[in-house]
């Protein structure tokens, strides 16, 4: 069932918080949905622009609709991740997305507000939601790079006038979170801080944390035995993401994790069986390994067992 983050983050406001999963194939969403429901939660699939293109834009569409029909039980909305202008309304007109992201946090404050609203007002009119982003957040997603030193916490001041002005439903905040897999090399952590007054002066609004991943040294440590060349590298403790819910964290962006899943699984796959050349056995380990991944993250983020209480209310 595909519903709008609205209605998830009314049920997950300062309770927990929804897993956002970026998918690009068939194994990542077959592994999504499974996990999901192994975990009884809600969720958010995202499509960013480069999944759009990687093959097609309705290719990975119809791969969602498919999984709704296998999955008949699963809760879920379906999400623009970190789209441009021209993208979020080539979504909004698709009919098919019941949520987009517009980033303009590139531009000065005025700038963002203003595409922002453009893009809002495109939205609301087809019952439509809209997040947008305040601040730089570190590191490379795709066509969004920002350099650390150019990374800007979210000014909690900003933050309100921001929403009253641009109209938009949830906000993505930079609270010290970073794109990628190259992430801290210190202690860095999450300024709850930054959250405490931004939630001050926009109570019960929707927070949304960015580049979220915790990159698992164990992940990383096999990837690296099994012939990878990642470097040292630290996410975000995943044991944060709790307290940040009760601060009005309502949705976190997974993605750099799930990739190192699946490069994991491939890597060893195909060191442990040279002669393979079949891409399907590990597909299917993947599938499996992803759905444990994607059911550990939910218990984390407080979303497992959720499900049963979310359909009731978007239901009613």
């Amino acid at each position: 069932m595909i519903v709008t983050t609205k209605e998830l983050f009314k049920h997950a406001y300062g309770k927990y918080a929804v897993g956002a999963y970026n998918i690009n194939n068939l194994e990542q969403t077959m592994g999504l949905f499974q996990g999901n429901l192994d975990s009884k939660a809600p969720f958010i699939v995202q499509l960013s622009k480069g999944a759009r293109s990687y093959t097609h834009k309705k290719m990975v569409e119809a791969l969602i609709r498919a999984a709704d029909e296998i999955f008949p039980d699963a809760v879920f909305a379906v999400h623009l991740d970190h789209g441009d202008e021209a993208t979020c309304m080539d979504c909004i007109n698709s009919g098919f997305y019941s949520s987009v992201m517009i980033d303009a946090s590139g531009e000065p404050f005025d700038k963002n507000i203003e595409i922002t609203r453009r893009v809002v007002d495109a939205a609301h009119a087809k019952g439509i939601v809209v997040e947008a982003e305040l601040g730089k957040l570190g590191g490379v997603e795709e066509h969004v790079s920002v350099k650390e030193a150019d990374a800007k916490l979210t000014d909690p001041e900003q933050a309100k006038e921001f929403v009253r002005r641009s109209g938009c439903d949830s906000l993505a905040c930079a609270i010290g979170t970073s794109h990628g897999a190259y992430k801290f090399a210190g202690s860095q952590g999450l300024h709850f801080e930054v959250l405490v007054e931004i939630q001050k002066r926009l109570p019960g609004f929707p927070l949304v944390m960015h580049g979220s991943s915790s990159v698992p040294q164990d992940e990383v440590a096999r990837i690296n035995a099994a012939g990878g060349q990642l470097g040292g590298a630290k996410g975000v403790d995943e044991n944060q993401f709790a307290k940040a819910a009760t601060l009005g964290v309502t949705k976190v962006n997974i993605d750099t994790d799930g990739r190192l899943v699946w490069c994991r699984v491939h890597r060893e796959a195909f060191r442990d069986d040279p002669k393979n050349f079949d891409l399907r056995p590990p597909g299917k380990v993947f599938m499996k390994e992803y759905a444990k991944f994607i059911a550990h993250k939910n218990v984390k983020l407080g979303s497992a067992g959720q499900l049963d209480a979310v359909r009731a209310l978007v239901k009613k």
